[in-house]
């Protein structure tokens, strides 16, 4: 007889507003800040302020990710798992919504490669991991680090992407044959830009934090700290030893000749290669599982990216402890209950208007005015529906009447069918 792996949850309660955690605000806007550095930034060089950019390619929707299974996990009450309102209905319309939203945004086949699709899928998948107990939860967020990645390359020869072909995005265009269908699926799932074998784990890790730090207490957003900045180093430094000092760059150099023979008389072969993947490895050699380069979506770089991401949400928790340094970064907080509104409004000027924009300029432009239009907006809708966001506000309404058909004494408190919802039940005054 087995037993069921099922989160305890909290005997129905009347309903009580739950406050918004600015740190999580805070830190989610400067993933998205960090995803304009990578769309509208200049290009990362190993120079001055190249270095910025360095840190923002490739990690900044990885991080987006993991704060929004850290905020899903919020939403379900943290460390006190309670069912979220609405049930599966309101988060499978939303992500509905989510999917429909990005292939509209994928359908000129310009701009920035849009992230929406994927999203979807992975909020529909964690919702029965928000059901989990906390010791199972770890340990797929564990093993999914590992084992996402690993499983990606295993099928890459059955998914014809042997050598290359991977880095692509599902569009509209996909679903008009059963080809194009089974490709939209491939990309999604395998050989995507964010693909769910090697993006979702973020989303597990992220619920897995949110249920175990207690966002209430000072030594709790130490130890995230702490943990992230020592995962990064070891997921980083590990692959950066076995590449530079353990032959692994021989012998990719090696596969290379084998397999990508067009790329050997670049002046950096194997960064050809991944270029033409958009980043992505190759399943042609298994040394290539030993890079940790931006979206080279192997262990080491998600263990990589997950570290970055669970210090971020620490510092930042920190950081707004203190209600001056709070006040002070509340303008990146209202920017981040509006992550949605932000990326899909950003997305659409890259498939128009500002397509092709580039440098310091333009990512200067994009940050002030993502941070001043959200505050104006805030400041103009203050009390009313329309406060939360645009899009955030029209995906509340829409699912108001399934969270309202909610059985009679549940608990009700916001759903986390996007990435911008960050509640959590109130809980002690912090530690000092």
């Amino acid at each position: 007889m087995t037993q069921t792996a099922t989160a305890t949850v909290l005997p129905a309660t009347r309903p009580v507003p739950a406050p918004r955690l600015p740190g999580v605000d805070v830190a989610r806007a400067l993933a998205v800040l960090a995803m304009f550095a990578a769309h509208v930034g200049p290009y990362a060089e190993p120079s001055g302020a190249g270095y910025l950019m360095i840190a923002a390619d490739g990690r900044a929707p990885a991080v987006f990710t993991l704060i929004a299974g850290f905020s899903l996990a919020l939403a379900h009450g943290g460390r006190r798992p309670r069912p979220a309102a609405g049930g599966f209905r309101a988060v499978a319309l939303r992500c509905a919504v989510l999917a429909a939203l990005g292939l509209a945004l994928t359908a000129p086949g310009r701009g920035v490669f849009v992230i929406l699709t994927f999203y979807a899928v992975y909020f529909l998948a964690a919702e029965p991991f928000t059901r989990l107990r906390t010791a199972p939860l770890v340990a797929l967020a564990a093993g999914g680090v590992v084992a996402g990645p690993l499983l990606s390359y295993v099928l890459g020869p059955f998914t014809g992407h042997f050598a290359a072909g991977r880095g692509g995005i599902p569009r509209p265009q996909d679903l008009t044959s059963g080809s194009g269908v089974l490709d939209f699926l491939d990309k999604l799932l395998i050989s995507g830009a964010y693909p769910f074998l090697t993006y979702f784990p973020y989303v597990v890790v992220g619920l897995a934090l949110g249920r175990l730090v207690d966002v209430h207490l000072r030594r709790s957003a130490v130890r995230l700290v702490l943990w992230g900045a020592s995962t990064a180093v070891v997921g980083y430094g590990t692959s950066w030893l076995a590449v530079e000092h353990g032959g692994g760059r021989r012998a990719l150099l090696a596969a290379v000749a084998r397999h990508h023979a067009w790329a050997t008389d670049r002046a950096d072969p194997v960064r050809s290669v991944l270029g033409s993947q958009y980043g992505a490895i190759p399943s042609s050699d298994w040394h290539w599982l030993l890079l940790s380069g931006p979206y080279s979506q192997t262990p080491f770089e998600t263990l990589g990216n997950a570290g970055v991401g669970a210090a971020l949400i620490g510092l930042c928790l920190l950081a707004c402890r203190s209600r001056r340094t709070t006040a002070l970064l509340n303008p990146f907080a209202v920017l981040g209950t509006m992550a949605l509104s932000v990326y899909t409004l950003h997305a659409l000027a890259l498939a128009t208007f500002a397509s092709g924009a580039r440098g310091w300029g333009p990512l200067l432009w994009f940050s002030a005015v993502s941070v001043a239009g959200c505050w104006a907006w805030q400041r103009c809708f203050a009390g009313t529906a329309l406060r939360y966001g645009p899009l955030e506000s029209g995906l509340r309404a829409l699912t108001r009447t399934t969270t309202t058909a909610t059985a009679p004494g549940r608990t009700t408190t916001p759903s986390a069918g996007t990435a911008t919802e960050t509640t959590v039940r109130p809980g002690p005054p912090p530690a000092p």
